[in-house]
Formats: C-alpha cells, structure tokens, sequence
C-alpha cells in the first residue's frame, strides 16, 4: 500500500513538472499513470 501511494504521489509530482514546462503529452502520460494508480489504491 505504500508503495502505490509513493507511486502516485511521484507521478503526481512528475505531472506538474510537466505541466509548468509545456509538455503536454508527458503530461498527459503524467495523469494515465496516476489514474492506475489511484484505481489500485481504491481497490484496497
């Protein structure tokens, strides 16, 4: 459980790098993996 939620929280993180540099796909692939995460984390 740790784990997935030290995941979501770097690919949250990850996503506002990318936002505030312009890369929308990146950041996009930002939020489709913290998605996956938070489905896992909910599943608990």
């Amino acid at each position: 459980m740790k784990d997935l939620n030290r995941f979501y929280e770097t690919a949250k993180q990850s996503a506002k790098e990318h936002m505030k540099r312009g890369q929308i796909n990146a950041y996009l692939d930002d939020l489709l993996i913290m998605n996956h995460y938070k489905r896992q984390i909910d599943s608990i």
